[in-house]
């Protein structure tokens, strides 16, 4: 089966459980750049993120036998979510192992879905490799953030959408972490719109997979802290993404926390919406590039809405003191 088609799949899987979110013309920023902007709103999905989508196919897969073995996962947040989420629909159990350090408000949001947390590890990397552990122990089924084709068909249900809204679509950028979100979405795109062109858009703090690329194999790489905690860490080192990545992306942009600060505090005052670090990434990229994209119709993801309010004062106050 084609990834086209394990996508399609997917979206007859998680349709009745997902939001289909709008993409939302912005003429703000396209007056600003001179593109026709739009906005693919996931971070207005359920659990405020894209993640849902690849936790939803993955678990609604399982036979019953699998799932009464229990789920165990590693996550920053939003995946973490994503999975407790999947699990009520299901009618399973699970653990979310966490890193030292993670958003108090995305932890809060996965024990408000009903998930066990366990808290393991200094990153991300320590935390997965603990879940990989407790799975291998106990026959618990490993749900992983973006290395697993049936995480990677449910995140392409973004592309799937946006080609459904808006045909023509000339670009599409999209932040990265793993490369779920964009092997997914853009491997569709591409398969539909062949001229399309899928921008990653990397922190300069934690570009891993951007690095990888480049290098042509996947480097295990120091992440250091970023605004944009959805994308932080590693990547496996036999994760299925990475190939894809290579053959989907066009081009990279790697952006600074200043460039991802200033991309969020304008984006809520001219959208007056919520986004996440992540999502800010996306959108500073675009912005550093949107030379090379007027009168173009360009998507940007905003793959998720989970910002705390402890960030969210920070970041305006800094932005006060500027």
């Amino acid at each position: 089966m084609s990834l086209n088609e394990e996508i399609k799949e997917a979206y007859s899987r998680v349709a009745p459980h997902v939001r289909r979110t709008c993409l939302e013309h912005s003429p703000y920023y396209s007056k600003k750049t001179g593109a026709e902007v739009f906005f693919k709103s996931e971070n207005l999905q359920h659990t405020g993120s894209f993640k849902l989508r690849g936790a939803l196919n993955k678990i609604l897969s399982l036979s019953k036998e699998e799932l009464a073995r229990g789920i165990v996962t590693a996550s920053t947040g939003n995946h973490g979510a994503a999975v407790a989420y999947a699990l009520r629909i299901a009618g399973a159990s699970g653990t979310v192992y966490v890193p030292e350090g993670a958003s108090e408000s995305k932890l809060a949001n996965i024990r408000r879905l009903g998930a066990e947390i366990e808290v393991f590890g200094e990153d991300s990397n320590e935390s997965e490799r603990r879940a990989r552990q407790v799975s291998e122990g106990s026959g618990a089924v490993y749900v992983s953030p973006y290395n697993d084709p049936l995480v990677v068909a449910g995140q392409g249900t973004v592309g799937l959408e946006m080609h459904e809204q808006l045909p023509d679509l000339e670009a599409v950028f999209v932040a990265v972490g793993g490369g779920g979100l964009i092997s997914g979405a853009g491997g569709f795109l591409k398969s539909v719109s062949p001229g399309i062109r899928v921008v990653g858009c990397s922190p300069e703090n934690s570009k891993v997979m951007e690095e990888s690329v480049k290098a042509g194999r996947i480097l295990e790489l120091e992440s250091f802290p970023t605004l944009s905690d959805g994308t932080a860490g590693g990547v496996d080192l036999d994760s299925i993404t990475f190939e894809m990545c290579r053959e989907f992306v066009d081009e990279w942009v790697s952006v600074s926390e200043d460039e991802i600060r200033a991309s969020l505090v304008e984006f809520i005052d001219a959208e007056h919406r919520l986004i996440e670090g992540s999502a800010a990434v996306a959108i500073a990229a675009f912005l550093k590039t949107a030379e090379n994209y007027r009168e173009q119709k360009i998507g940007i993801v905003l793959c998720g809405g989970n910002i705390g309010t402890s960030v969210l004062k920070s970041v305006l106050a800094a932005d006060d003191a500027d």
